[in-house]
């Protein structure tokens, strides 16, 4: 049984092929804060680069060496340790001398820098990742990754959820919950499942649309995002072409679902799509079609949000090393899953490029 729903793109998938990350070189994030270091204040800021550790082990030894509780270390985002990356940690400042940073610099960590912030760094406060991906012994015509990558810019991809979003068997335990069997989970783990089930009627909507190729249009009825922000709007039918100019721009987007009670509600031809596409069958074997789904999350006590149904990547760069090696670099914005940008570039699924979104939000 898949882990998730099928994810489709609109290039046609098997006519470019490639490795992904034979070495951690080859895989290489920076994380992107929306703001500084102030430079005073009672916590230590330490920007470090990492290699074969993900975010926990370098917390518990800035922890160690620090002499203060795990807990206490702040940070944005998880990253993965099957990589090179570059993140931003707080310590809180103890009576005394300073820690000996210096002492736990290796082959594996390094800093890059050391000032001081007055508050500790909060989970999701991140502005995005910038990646440098290598893709090696890859296949297919270079015109034809030429005008993908050329796609990718102009057009941009389906903005699905990647599948690190559904865990291992994420939806199966959702699937229970939103039945009501009693599960004995914490209130994290809780969140976590809820946030997957959202996360799949979207991306079944998303592919809806990919299938019916509107997914970057405006349609009669739909709630439409500005790009930048969280305000979200209905468009009306006096200013479909205007808005589909502007979305052309991409000045703001058509958005799907992610369900809950409340918000505000595409009408006419859009929500007739999403009501289509959420009751054409179960998301889980025996689980009760989407729109259950949506029902239940929405008594859950779960408030109802907008998610734009495309992104693009901002300063994509490629340059081919050889004949066979090609080099990407690329920022996409929090929310956004490196996943869903190298898949559309390939037009399929890819099992390899999943690590890929390790510290997205």
């Amino acid at each position: 049984m898949p882990e998730s729903p099928p994810r489709i793109y609109p290039a046609e998938g098997g006519l470019l092929g490639a490795e992904l990350r034979q070495t951690p070189e080859d895989f290489q994030v920076t994380e992107l804060l929306p703001f500084t270091a102030s430079g005073s204040g009672a916590h230590h800021w330490l920007v470090v680069e990492k290699r074969g550790l993900n975010t926990q082990d370098v917390a518990n030894r800035l922890a160690r060496c620090a002499g203060v509780a795990v807990r206490d270390v702040g940070f944005a985002g998880l990253k993965d340790r099957h990589a090179i990356t570059r993140q931003s940690f707080t310590v809180p400042a103890m009576p005394g001398p300073d820690p000996d940073w210096a002492s736990l610099e290796d082959g594996s960590l390094h800093f890059q820098q050391i000032s001081r912030h007055d508050r500790k760094l909060r989970r999701g406060v991140l502005r995005g990742n910038h990646f440098r991906l290598v893709l090696r012994a890859t296949t297919g015509a270079r015109s034809l990754w030429d005008a993908r990558l050329q796609s990718l810019m102009k057009e941009g991809f389906p903005n699905y959820f990647g599948a690190q979003r559904f865990g291992h068997r994420n939806l199966q335990e959702a699937a229970r919950l939103l039945s009501g069997q009693p599960m004995r989970i914490d209130r994290h783990r809780r969140g976590l499942l809820w946030s997957a089930a959202r996360s799949a009627l979207f991306n079944l909507v998303l592919a809806e649309r990919v299938r019916q190729a509107n997914w970057a249009q405006i349609l009669p009825g739909e709630i439409v995002q500005l790009a930048g922000s969280h305000s979200i709007f209905l468009a009306a039918d006096d200013d479909l072409s205007d808005l589909q100019a502007r979305a052309t721009d991409w000045d703001l987007h058509p958005t799907g679902p992610l369900p809950g009670r409340g918000g505000l509600a595409p009408t006419a031809a859009a929500i007739a799509l999403e009501n289509s596409a959420l009751s054409a069958g179960p998301i889980i074997a025996g689980a009760g079609d989407g729109l259950r789904w949506a029902q239940r999350l929405a008594e859950q006590g779960l408030d109802a949000a907008r998610r734009p149904l495309r992104a693009r990547p901002e300063t994509l760069t490629s340059d081919w090393q050889d004949a066979q090696t090609l080099v990407l670099s690329f920022f996409l914005p929090a929310g956004v899953f490196a996943t869903s940008c190298v898949e559309g570039l390939f037009g399929q699924e890819m099992a390899g490029v999943r690590r890929l979104d390790t510290g997205v939000d």
